[in-house]
């Protein structure tokens, strides 16, 4: 069985309650590794600079403390030109999130219609709490 190692566990634990749920269930079948949760101000400032972010301090979920995203993505990390790799991923996550009774908003399909096609800003690794 996959298990995060002690950077996820680290990343993992600036994170909500209910995303450390969904991610630990999610790797007991996916190989995957957490890649982020809180982000700091200099991280989102030059986040947003190079457009991997499209808010500014202090406005994204991942400035929060505890954080109410998180960057997940499939290991080993498949390239980021494998969208479909991606895509399956996210479905797996969203769906492991609903059966723990979790609601998230995942970056491949910001407004949760399961339009793929319709998204002007992709980020495929984050996930955060649709509240």
């Amino acid at each position: 069985m996959p298990s995060f190692g002690q950077a996820s566990k680290g990343h993992l634990l600036t994170c909500d309650e209910r995303l450390q749920r969904v991610a630990r269930e999610v790797v007991k079948n996916y190989d995957c590794s957490v890649w982020e949760g809180h982000r700091g101000e200099e991280d989102q400032t030059r986040y947003f600079r190079h457009g991997k972010s499209r808010v500014r301090w202090p406005n994204s979920k991942h400035n929060v403390r505890p954080s109410k995203a998180m960057h997940l993505l499939p290991h080993p990390f498949p390239g980021w030109e494998n969208s479909k790799t991606f895509y399956f991923f996210g479905g797996y996550v969203v769906r492991t999130a609903e059966v723990l009774g979790i609601k998230l908003r995942w970056g491949g399909d910001w407004d949760s219609d399961y339009d793929l096609d319709d998204q002007k800003f992709m980020d495929l690794m984050h996930f955060e709490l649709a509240e």
